[in-house]
């Protein structure tokens, strides 16, 4: 599996073809999602899930609005793929022309306190899809531990 979706152990082209695979096909599964979202919300309505018809005499709401939609959606994609075809390079970083070094932090990259422990668990285990476990798994803990008190005793303090 790690073999596959990094293309091994270490960031070089194969992890990078992936890395840019996977953030171009999301983009048109969040598009998908919203078109999904706005055909049944132009249907029924915001407040109206159920689709009944409660005043005749009001303007129909789904033609007019999905119309705006689908117009607006087609100029914004055919800007999209104006800038994408025509002009791939106009959005990019140089920073992302620069081979990859794994044992090394780029110096554009500035570490924030917060992220201290993501940094210390992903650079204490050499294995890769070792460290993303385990940094979920971290992270997982602290949903799972208000649960997993069970106790019948209700005190200020929290006793697991």
């Amino acid at each position: 599996l790690v073999q596959w979706i990094w293309g091994g152990f270490s960031v070089d082209n194969a992890t990078l073809i992936r890395f840019f695979t996977f953030h171009f096909i999301l983009p048109f599964l969040i598009v998908g999602a919203t078109a999904m979202h706005l055909l049944f919300l132009h249907e029924t309505g915001s407040s109206n899930p159920a689709g009944l018809n409660s005043n005749f005499d009001k303007v129909q709401f789904h033609l007019y609005f999905s119309y705006k939609d689908l117009f607006g959606f087609i100029i914004l994609f055919l800007a999209l793929c104006t800038l994408s075809l025509f002009f791939p390079n106009v959005l990019g970083d140089p920073d992302n022309f620069t081979p990859a070094n794994p044992l090394s932090t780029p110096p554009h990259i500035k570490p924030e306190w917060y992220f201290l422990f993501a940094y210390a668990i992903l650079r204490s285990i050499p294995n890769k899809l070792g460290g993303v476990l385990a940094l979920l798994f971290s992270i997982l803990i602290l949903l799972i531990m208000p649960i997993a008190h069970t106790s019948n005793q209700r005190t200020m303090t929290f006793r697991p």
